[in-house]
């Protein structure tokens, strides 16, 4: 295994022929085998048919037994945490500082297991700095565009002070964050610009992993998230919903926003009005599967409030994935990393196979899909000449096998090679 932080411009300039014994093509659906990928910098120069030969000072690595294909993109991380049994009491005894420390193992993680980009939703704001020192290169990690802080109405799924007693106050920072109706809204997407977001969340209905005991009623107005998407569409930002309850999720597609994560309670004319706004799905099954495992096989793990949400709506998920996608819905790949254990992303792939949708469409949904939600399409998510040297490998072959997608042999990010068992 090799980690590196800081490379010469020399050896960035260096040219490298990564031999695969197959590639996948998400594009195509096709695996293609005995191919070269050229690297030059930190991107791809070229794909050829054949082992090509090397010019004198090329660098050669050999992926001839390996299934090779692109870094992968986890669309719904959040990298500032991991779940515990003791979550409500971190929010009251973990600083800023402790948060940062633990996130760049996270972090780390992420990327080690292969995924490259990772698209975090929601935390107290550190993961704008975690973002910011991976790009300078002084934290090991995948690349990130992050939401700062998630959007919520008062009492909602993303207020941090639901629960709190009488006499504890939320900073003034907080409340930037926490509002209703339509001008604080348009407010506090304008604050997280400012603050460095890459995108906004919202959590437009209730939520399993908080003290409320709705986990599905919508906690938006369409009005109100209209205005938060026509104010960061303004600023260049695109709007995730997390969204279990119908209600919820229609309002939130009519208003605009690019997609809805979790969308557990979805019905027939939510599935229509995906379609026909171009709205991208991201599932989360085995957040939905682990919170409920938890629950179930670990009493007192979560306030019995949240338990019971958990053990209700958890084991939803994945029959929702499989009607959605038997519809046509357009699906990226998300697994709510931080509700379960990190590096685990990789499950997520055998419950979408589980579930009916063939490994390497699962695979398309974690490269090409998720690059276009995100709106890096032209950057990542596939292996083809100007992207960046995003890419990864296995042993085994993944469309006839997914289970080896947990075993990540070879990981190159910014043509960084990070790890080459």
């Amino acid at each position: 295994m090799v980690a590196v932080l800081c490379v010469p411009a020399a050896l960035l300039a260096q040219k490298t022929i990564i031999y695969c014994g197959k590639l996948i093509d998400p594009a195509s659906l096709q695996v293609r085998t005995e191919m070269s990928v050229v690297v030059t910098g930190n991107t791809i120069s070229d794909v050829q048919k054949g082992y090509i030969s090397a010019a004198a000072g090329d660098k050669i690595i050999d992926l001839k037994s390996r299934t090779v294909m692109p870094g992968l993109i986890d669309a719904h991380v959040h990298l500032e945490n991991e779940t515990s049994p003791n979550a409500q009491l971190k929010r009251f005894t973990q600083d800023d500082v402790d948060i940062a420390f633990q996130s760049t193992i996270y972090a780390k993680t992420t990327l080690m297991t292969g995924f490259t980009t990772v698209r975090d939703v929601g935390g107290t704001g550190v993961n704008i700095s975690l973002r910011n020192a991976i790009r300078q290169g002084v934290v090991i990690g995948p690349r990130v565009y992050t939401a700062g802080k998630i959007l919520s109405s008062t009492g909602g799924h993303g207020d941090p002070t639901h629960g709190w007693r009488k006499g504890l106050e939320a900073t003034d920072e907080t409340a930037l964050t926490v509002v209703d109706g339509k001008d604080a809204c348009i407010k506090a997407v304008r604050q997280m610009y400012k603050k460095g977001a890459d995108l906004i969340k919202i959590t437009a209905s209730g939520g399993v992993l908080s003290l409320e005991k709705d986990g599905t009623g919508p906690q938006f107005s369409e009005e109100e998230i209209r205005a938060i998407v026509e104010t960061a569409k303004d600023y260049g930002m695109r709007v995730a919903a997390h969204a279990h309850g119908a209600e919820a999720m229609k309002r939130a597609i009519r208003a605009g926003v690019t997609s809805i994560e979790h969308g557990t309670i979805m019905d027939d004319e939510t599935i229509s009005l995906l379609k026909q706004h171009g709205v991208w799905y991201v599932p989360t099954i085995i957040a939905g599967k682990s919170v409920s495992d938890s629950a179930r096989l670990h009493p007192g793990y979560f306030p019995s409030v949240i338990a019971g949400k958990a053990i209700s709506i958890g084991p939803m998920i994945q029959n929702t994935f499989a009607k959605a996608y038997k519809a046509g819905v357009k699906i990226a790949f998300g697994t709510d990393a931080g509700v379960y254990a990190h590096g685990k992303n990789w499950i997520e792939f055998v419950y979408m196979t589980e579930a009916g949708m063939p490994p390497v469409e699962a695979i398309k949904c974690a490269t090409l899909n998720a690059a276009e939600l995100i709106g890096v399409s032209d950057k990542v998510g596939s292996i083809e000449k100007g992207k960046f040297a995003d890419i990864v490998a296995v042993d085994g072959d993944p469309t006839q096998d997914i289970h080896v997608m947990g075993n990540m042999k070879f990981v190159m990010k910014d043509g960084v090679v990070y790890k080459n068992e």
